[in-house]
């Protein structure tokens, strides 16, 4: 006897096995089965540029399984007006591989961490963990919520990255 409530349950596939980047996911799309897959951005640990973070949000979707939805997420860096930003991408591919893509929140991040990432080549998870003695806050509160004193969280960020993409997932559904 088959078991119908397993055959309708509809999947969700992340680029990520990264719990922040989970847990934004899980809590969208809380009818699916969310599955995590460590698969290759192809773009550099420390995306320099919106293109490239965009990239590869969009190389992470491409490289899951296409018996769901596929999500791509990606933080990355950029420069701008000489002024260095933290920002984040995402790219949902739908049933018919149609591609959808968003962008997240822009924070300008210290000189300290320009001069790390483009003179010593460094990622900036690895300059928090140095400069803030936890190696792990790319798993927590990210970047963002160290530089707004936890008022604003890695996953927030990634939280409204994944109803962005789902949103214009579902307005096309429903057309």
């Amino acid at each position: 006897m088959k078991d119908y409530k397993m055959e309708n349950i509809k999947k969700a596939y992340l680029g990520s096995t990264n719990p922040v980047k989970l847990q934004a996911t899980k809590e969208v799309l809380s009818d699916y089965e969310v599955i995590g897959l460590n698969v290759d951005s192809k773009v550099s640990n420390q995306p320099k540029s919106d293109e490239e973070t965009l990239t590869g949000a969009i190389n992470r979707a491409k490289a899951l399984p296409s018996d769901g939805i596929r999500i791509g997420l990606e933080a990355g860096v950029c420069v701008e007006l000489d002024r260095l930003y933290l920002v984040n991408y995402g790219a949902l591919i739908g049933e018919d591989d149609k591609i959808y893509t968003a962008g997240g929140t822009r924070i300008e991040l210290p000189l300290f961490v320009k001069d790390k990432i483009f003179n010593e080549g460094m990622e900036l998870a690895d300059i928090m963990g140095e400069v803030f003695k936890d190696n792990d806050i790319r798993k927590k509160q990210g970047a963002i919520g160290v530089f707004t004193c936890g008022l604003v969280k890695r996953v927030d960020i990634f939280t409204h990255i994944v109803k962005l993409l789902y949103g214009q997932y579902l307005y096309d559904r429903s057309k």
